[in-house]
């Protein structure tokens, strides 16, 4: 699930864009991986809330769309289950989007 917030600031218009995954059986650490950080793998630690749901707010500029996936700990790579879209990626699976 992805939510959206416009800031606004004198030079240019932000969005704070939260990501947010359900629990993912047997993840004890959840990165938010993507085009916003050169794909960095663990650039991104979520918080994990009592209730198992990850999360993580970034602010993006707008007008890009942003190619992201989520990594559990040990490497297994999962999509947003509600991303704007998805496109396929090198690795021959499929990247999610979020317009922002």
């Amino acid at each position: 699930m992805v939510t959206k917030q416009k800031i606004y600031k004198r030079k240019n218009c932000r969005v704070r864009v939260t990501f947010a995954m359900p629990a993912v059986d047997g993840c004890d650490c959840l990165y938010l991986v993507g085009k916003f950080d050169k794909w960095n793998e663990s650039a991104y630690r979520m918080q994990c809330a009592d209730d198992g749901m990850w999360s993580l707010a970034l602010e993006l500029e707008t007008g890009h769309d942003y190619q992201y996936r989520y990594r559990t700990d040990k490497g297994i790579w999962h999509n947003d289950p509600v991303a704007n879209g998805y496109v396929p990626n090198p690795d021959g699976s499929e990247s999610s989007v979020v317009y922002v």
